[in-house]
């Protein structure tokens, strides 16, 4: 699945800014399709500007691919849609854009001759309880579809006899998971949901960002470890096919997924049917190493999840979170001093994520997860190594059991720390991450110590401009923004 999380270092050679939206977002659905090979573009209706048009927009532009590779049923177009129970604001952008499949139903008929539903599923982000869900699913159903069979006044012709029939008849609303207490309850969510359905599959989508950006690396991993597990657990006994969807980004933080990387990504989460391929691998490595790493990902058939020890588990990334909070609180004001000054690669609306810390001194904001990952890279100071001191040796060696990659993705990491610089953070924090670093072999970057050590330095010259330059030069070398 191509995402449009703005990760990226360089710009597409279909865009005509650095900063991708409108018709450039249009020209990359098709551009992934058609040259990279995937199955199926998200359509962020979230956080963004959207194009409700897009379906008319692609078979109109793009009438001799479609022709051949049917959307809808060879491609696919999956609406990601703010939830108004989190995102009071864009409630009626929900709406919005329920309302939007119908008409694109009818573009489809019309190009296709045939009823061929472009959009028949929906992402509902930051999910927290099958009633979530149900108000989607059946809004969809009653309010979209179900006007239909109403007249404009008593007496008169019913709606679908006037403008037409409205199609598709349903929806399936995919979860999208993402803070703890969610993914540890995302069976019960999806069993739910699932009560008063007869669906042949439900897919479910758990979130590896966020989640790092909340509780940090090994939680986030334990996090979708043990949502998977209990899912699978749940599509037997319901007998409906699960099919779990991951949203992994280039660095090791959040996901490492990358044309260099998908073996370590596909063996670390061999139950996950779908994962997401964001920006940066699209566009910050050559197009036939991309293309060859999608057709190894679109090779590799599902498996099933590691069986774990979930209670233990779970108090261990508790242990673990508790730490990450606790650093974060002391990173946070280097973090949200460099983030306006992260380069942009989307058109995407204000959004900020909060911590509620009981510190008594009120909460602890972040930007969101891409710009912390950049602000920290360009820094020097790799995310995955905070939280990692909480963990003692028995608790290590319980993480590297069920975290494969651990200390591979966490070496990857340190290669780009940069120990002088760990002067600008409180002398505690400084020395943890020292002592977490002598655990782990790796090789420092020089040429990317060089930058961040130039990227401090023009910073506190308030030299902007030529900051911005060397945070781009090391996102390049790392093959990812943040």
């Amino acid at each position: 699945m191509s995402s449009q999380h703005p990760d990226n270092v360089r710009t597409p050679f279909f865009a005509g800014h650095s900063v991708i939206g409108g018709e450039d977002e249009i020209r990359e659905a098709y551009y992934v399709f058609s040259h990279l090979g995937c199955d199926e573009q998200m359509w962020d209706a979230e956080g963004k500007e959207v194009d409700d048009f897009v379906v008319v927009k692609l078979l109109s532009n793009y009438d001799y691919f479609f022709r051949e590779k049917r959307l809808g049923e060879d491609v696919f177009l999956t609406l990601r849609v703010p939830n108004p129970a989190v995102e009071r604001a864009e409630g009626k952008v929900l709406i919005e854009t329920l309302d939007s499949i119908p008409r694109s139903f009818d573009v489809s008929k019309i190009f296709y001759g045939e009823d061929l539903a472009p959009i028949f599923e929906v992402i509902l982000p930051m999910t927290q309880s099958p009633e979530q869900l149900n108000r989607v699913y059946f809004y969809y159903k009653e309010f979209v579809v179900g006007k239909q069979h109403k007249s404009c006044f008593k007496g008169d012709i019913p709606l679908k006899e006037w403008i037409g029939e409205f199609k598709p008849e349903e929806i399936q609303v995919i979860p999208l998971v993402e803070d703890m207490a969610s993914m540890l309850e995302a069976d019960q969510i999806v069993r739910g949901y699932l009560k008063d359905k007869w669906f042949e599959y439900q897919r479910v989508f758990l979130a590896r960002s966020d989640p790092a950006l909340n509780y940090g690396l090994v939680s986030a991993m334990l996090l979708n470890k043990i949502a998977l597990y209990k899912l699978s657990l749940l599509e037997e006994e319901l007998s409906v096919d699960i099919y779990p969807i991951l949203g992994v980004g280039s660095p090791p933080f959040r996901g490492g997924m990358t044309p260099l990387s998908e073996s370590q990504v596909l063996e670390e989460y061999p139950s996950v049917q779908t994962f997401t391929l964001q920006s940066a691998f699209k566009y910050d490595y050559p197009e036939q190493q991309i293309v060859e790493s999608i057709k190894r990902i679109k090779e590799k058939r599902r498996g099933k999840p590691q069986e774990l020890d979930v209670e233990y588990y779970q108090k261990l990334l508790e242990d673990v979170s508790r730490e990450y909070e606790e650093e974060i609180v002391e990173i946070a004001p280097l973090v949200n001093r460099l983030a306006p000054y992260i380069p942009q690669r989307r058109k995407r609306k204000l959004h900020i994520g909060l911590f509620g810390y009981a510190r008594g001194v009120g909460r602890t904001t972040l930007p969101r997860a891409i710009t912390f990952c950049a602000a920290l890279y360009s820094l020097g100071i790799p995310p995955e190594v905070l939280g990692l001191s909480a963990l003692n040796q028995k608790q290590r060696e319980a993480v590297t059991e069920i975290y494969k990659c651990f200390e591979q993705n966490v070496s990857s990491a340190l290669q780009y720390l940069n120990q002088e610089n760990l002067k600008l953070l409180p002398p505690g924090l400084a020395q943890k991450i020292r002592e977490t670093a002598k655990e782990f072999e790796y090789e420092t970057n020089q040429e990317h110590k060089k930058l961040t050590t130039q990227i401090v330095k023009l910073f506190k010259q308030n030299e902007i401009a030529k900051m911005e330059e060397k945070i781009i030069e090391a996102g390049a070398l790392r093959g990812f923004l943040g």
